[in-house]
């Protein structure tokens, strides 16, 4: 994987780092404990308790979390959790037995401050001690009452959106595994163009043309896509998706375009589908079209990607369940929730990873993130529901943005 998941998912989110736990001799922590999960808050069974003087939290429930496999052995009352390696490091393996200060951490014995307990069915284990073996930094509000949790670096599939404008941020294209170039579209006509308005093929500027990019992100390992976009603000994609000739034709210049100009794949991202008419319909002339396409992608040997209106917005034109049957991937634009004054609500980010998981893959399915309406807290928030949920990776919208301000106060996490 590339350097700005390494980069990006190992900022501090605004958490803080890790502080001393509260010493009291309570057995059980005030009502209205939160546990929050990398900014947001992480469901849990039974609430953390303290006990002589630590913070006990649900082991199952953080773990599974963060991507850490868990098995339970009732006989024995022993849990083994295990932690896939990262990039250069070994896998972790833990084994609690309940009752017992005695761990096990990779073979070696490491002392607990607290035995593990059973509280109403659920394994209850030292904060302290899950954060120093898993690499998760943890923090306690006193205030607030809230345990913090920021969770350690992971690799994940990046993705950047090249549009126009975007040339100033264009050494950062090595940190991506995919830069989709949005040079492309489909015009009000229903037609394919590279001479749209607000998607073109870009002017030479002296040695500096379109392919020398296309070639020098290939060139540096990361795969260039070409973009096609369009809305159906006009009707452009319904006129498309209606006349199977033209349907076939823009799907022949999309493909012809794409191996001639060098790129490894497509990204598909033609908005605006179901938002009057019948549903069904519409998710059935996008289907055809996405799957004409796909069968085309697949002769020339280049990628998939269908990039996605959420399952909680308005447009309600998008089958994911037979899109992600026909694509490498899925980008769901968990954006324009509010316009864009400001960061996307977390609960409709949240959700829509949800309903989407009820449909594709965790594997296919890749989160996108507008970095115009965010900031750097709350980049790393859904950074975090991203590695929370196990999707593929994250789609940043886009270059040409990420310099601005609102990303370089992010420190470590934009230090690329």
């Amino acid at each position: 994987m590339k350097h700005l998941a390494k980069i990006v998912l190992c900022a501090a989110i605004s958490l803080g780092g890790y502080s001393a736990l509260p010493a009291s001799a309570a057995q059980a922590a005030p009502a209205g404990i939160n546990i929050m999960l990398d900014g947001y808050p992480l469901p849990f069974p039974v609430e953390p308790v303290m006990m002589n003087g630590t913070t006990m939290v649900p082991f199952r429930a953080i773990s599974e979390a963060l991507g850490i496999q868990v098995q339970w052995n009732q006989a024995a009352r022993i849990i083994t959790a295990t932690q896939p390696p990262a990039a250069g490091a070994a896998p972790i393996k833990v084994v609690l037995t309940l009752g017992s200060k005695n761990a096990v951490v990779n073979g070696a014995v490491v002392k607990l401050e607290v035995a593990p307990q059973d509280i109403r069915g659920t394994t209850m284990i030292p904060l302290k001690f899950f954060s120093q073996q898993f690499g998760a930094a943890a923090s306690w509000n006193q205030a607030t009452k809230t345990v913090s949790i920021t969770s350690p670096k992971k690799d994940m599939y990046t993705m950047g959106f090249y549009a126009q404008k975007a040339y100033s941020e264009v050494s950062l294209i090595p940190s991506f595994d995919t830069v989709a170039f949005g040079w492309a579209r489909i015009d009000a006509t229903g037609q394919f163009t590279t001479t749209g308005k607000d998607f073109w093929w870009p002017e030479a500027a002296g040695e500096v043309t379109p392919e020398s990019i296309v070639q020098n992100a290939a060139a540096g390992g990361t795969a260039p896509y070409l973009m096609v976009y369009s809305s159906d603000s006009s009707l452009e994609l319904s006129k498309n998706l209606e006349d199977p000739q033209l349907q076939k034709q823009t799907i022949a210049s999309i493909v012809d375009l794409a191996s001639q100009k060098g790129f490894k794949g497509i990204g598909l991202d033609l908005e605006g589908l179901g938002l009057t008419g019948v549903k069904a319909l519409v998710q059935s002339q996008y289907n055809t079209f996405v799957k004409n396409l796909s069968v085309a992608a697949r002769a020339a040997s280049l990628k998939l990607t269908v990039i996605l209106h959420p399952l909680n917005s308005s447009y309600k034109g998008y089958d994911y369940k037979t899109l992600g049957s026909l694509a490498d991937d899925l980008v769901i634009m968990a954006y324009a929730y509010e316009g864009e004054t400001g960061p996307e609500p977390m609960n409709k980010v949240d959700e829509s990873i949800r309903l989407a998981l009820k449909q594709v893959g965790k594997d296919k399915l890749i989160l996108g993130i507008s970095v115009y309406s965010e900031n750097e807290s709350s980049v790393n928030a859904k950074i975090g529901l991203a590695k929370r949920y196990g999707l593929k990776g994250i789609a940043i919208w886009r270059l040409g943005l990420i310099g601005q301000p609102v990303m370089s106060r992010m420190g470590e996490a934009v230090e690329l």
